[in-house]
């Protein structure tokens, strides 16, 4: 949004240049009255750059801790199903169902303190897909060996992460 706006304003500058250069012939005396310098708010829209910078800093621990353990938690799962230990699967499901859990709330409450309403809402977004996966586990039940386990997660990781990953991208 914030490139369209650039945009859109570049293009006014532009505009705004042309016709200036076709008024080079004018007088003086054509020219307007000069105005005093307005000092209503600007229209501009706020700059939520360094926020969501802060906010995607810590976001960016998901990565370290959160997401590392629910991988840890998927590992153990295929572990067990593989070892035909069913019960512990359940467990280790469990474990991964919780872990999910856990990095939609860290997103919900990092996201909670961003200043940007969009990131905030990009955020809940991420956070309810999240919790939704974590309840229904689908993607937990196909995910039978390391092998199946890198096809799914990362699909899933796409789509549970993508509202915020737009506001953290480069």
């Amino acid at each position: 949004m914030r490139r369209a706006l650039l945009a859109v304003l570049a293009g006014g500058l532009l505009l705004t240049g042309a016709a200036c250069d076709s008024d080079a012939n004018s007088t003086e005396a054509d020219a307007p009255a000069p105005t005093a310098p307005s000092t209503a708010p600007s229209s501009a829209a706020p700059d939520y750059t360094a926020d969501t910078k802060q906010v995607c800093a810590k976001l960016q621990t998901m990565y370290t801790v959160e997401l590392k353990d629910f991988g840890a938690a998927m590992g153990k799962l295929i572990t067990y199903r593989e070892a035909k230990q069913t019960a512990e699967a359940a467990k280790a499901e469990t474990a991964a169902a919780t872990e999910l859990k856990q990095i939609a709330t860290k997103i919900r409450k990092d996201t909670a303190e961003a200043e940007n309403p969009e990131f905030k809402a990009a955020g809940l977004t991420s956070a309810a897909k999240i919790d939704a996966s974590a309840a229904n586990r689908t993607y937990i039940k196909k995910t039978t060996t390391m092998a199946t386990l890198d096809k799914t997660i990362e699909g899933q990781l796409k789509g549970w992460l993508s509202p915020v990953t737009g506001y953290c991208a480069a």
